[in-house]
């Protein structure tokens, strides 16, 4: 089971997102910015060092959402999601093909990585 964080950034009733690139494990799909906790390290950490890395902003880690377990056909997750708000900077797609920043309705339309699919049914009442 690999322990992954994300960060559920809304903003004027729209959610960011970024697209998986090309050659990546589930290149094509969204999915909310965050990554792996390597070891030694706290998820609250994780996400703000993975922000920094894929997203060249600072966010403040806010609360955590339910977890999510998902098996993928190579590989089983767990992914804590959190609320974050960005403290400095406007994100880039530094690792991803893209981002964007989407309405709910938008949302619904696309294609979310299995365990990113979960967080977003669990979070869209909120937005």
């Amino acid at each position: 089971m690999i322990e992954v964080v994300c960060a559920v950034v809304a903003r004027g009733g729209r959610v960011l997102v970024c697209r998986r690139p090309a050659g990546a494990h589930l290149a094509g799909h969204w999915e909310f910015p965050g990554g792996k906790v390597e070891d030694g390290e706290d998820p609250d950490q994780a996400l703000v060092r993975e922000i920094r890395e894929e997203l060249a902003c600072t966010v403040v880690v806010g609360q955590a959402l339910g977890a999510v377990e998902h098996s993928y056909p190579d590989l089983k997750i767990r992914l804590q999601p959190f609320r974050c708000t960005i403290l400095r900077g406007e994100p880039r797609a530094l690792e991803h093909e893209e981002l964007g920043w989407f309405a709910p309705e938008e949302m619904n339309e696309l294609e979310l990585a299995g365990a990113d699919r979960a967080v977003w049914e669990s979070f869209r009442a909120e937005v």
